[in-house]
């Protein structure tokens, strides 16, 4: 075997991404805080066509040189918006119809592994701060909550790694569809 180069990939260039069709879902950033976590998503976001990212609260917006060197572009890529409370930006996607979908640790919470996605639906997916989650209005607020199984001694992912399984699994389950 031999590693492809980047030549090799058959990317698109910007243009090219955003004329591509997108992937109905949408990332909501609840105050994360980390610079190089939101570079991460951005990151994610454009690999898996993600159609918006709406930055909301603390969470910090493009151009910033430490989102940039995480996001390695896909800031440029990838639609986004900012909007400062979380909870009129859930408010406003459920008027447009877009299931919402906290992902958290939650009583009554879907397990990631057996949430099932509907055709012709838009999913926000709506991930929190990285020492205090989600905030509970906003969980109180959506139509599901997500969990991802874990096994181990610790309580949580690292938000960047969270958006990407659920990416992930959404994509690879809408995509079928």
């Amino acid at each position: 075997m031999r590693k492809l180069k980047n030549a090799e990939l058959d990317r698109l260039d910007i243009d090219g991404f955003k004329k591509a069709e997108k992937t109905p879902l949408i990332l909501v950033l609840d105050n994360v805080r980390s610079l190089h976590n939101i570079g991460s998503v951005f990151r994610t976001a454009d690999a898996f066509l993600v159609d918006e990212i709406v930055l909301c609260g603390i969470t910090a917006t493009p151009p910033n040189k430490d989102i940039r060197k995480t996001a390695l572009g896909a800031s440029e890529s990838v639609k986004w918006r900012y909007h400062k409370d979380t909870l009129e930006t859930i408010q406003e996607l459920k008027n447009k119809g877009v299931v919402v979908i906290a992902i958290e640790q939650a009583e009554w919470a879907t397990s990631l592994d057996a949430f099932q996605s509907e055709p012709n639906t838009t999913y926000a997916l709506v991930f929190g701060h990285e020492v205090k989650g989600v905030s509970q209005e906003v969980v109180t607020a959506s139509d599901v909550v997500l969990e991802i199984p874990q096994h181990g001694t610790k309580h949580s992912l690292n938000v960047s790694v969270s958006v990407g399984l659920v990416v992930w699994q959404l994509f690879t389950s809408l995509r079928k569809g």
